[in-house]
């Protein structure tokens, strides 16, 4: 892979690998899914569902303590999808994933007794499940 010495981060936030269940609220469906990385202002995430750009979604999930600089913390984020790819599963036996990269507009805090998802963890295929992944990158 060559990497252009002239190209410019345009990322103003750390961004951290991160391996956690969300549950992705659009359109009146409420689907699984795991994050991929995330930082105080965005989220690459996989699903199973196709969001088009420009799409406002809803997810839910926890942002952990190198993030909030305290405790993991649930989140309730609203944001705008920038930018969707297929992964290369998509092409294989498993079910399709879809690569979902999202700028937060807000976020809130939720109680730390609120139910988050209501759905079993789903991991990407090179993570353990006992994985939570938590590198910069």
């Amino acid at each position: 892979m060559i990497i252009d010495p002239n190209r410019v981060e345009r990322r103003a936030a750390q961004r951290f690998q991160v391996h956690l269940p969300l549950t992705v609220h659009f359109d009146g469906r409420t689907v699984p899914g795991f994050t991929q990385d995330l930082s105080g202002r965005g989220i690459f995430f996989y699903t199973e569902i196709e969001l088009p750009e420009g799409a406002i979604v809803e997810l839910t999930f926890t942002m952990p303590s190198e993030i909030t600089l305290a405790e993991n913390m649930p989140v309730r984020c609203r944001g705008r999808v920038l930018r969707t790819s297929a992964s290369a599963s998509a092409h294989s036996q498993s079910a399709p994933r879809n690569g979902i990269a999202v700028r937060f507009d807000t976020y809130e805090y939720l109680p730390s007794n609120e139910p988050l998802a209501q759905f079993v963890r789903v991991s990407p295929a090179s993570v353990s499940p006992t994985t939570s992944g938590l590198v910069p990158s």
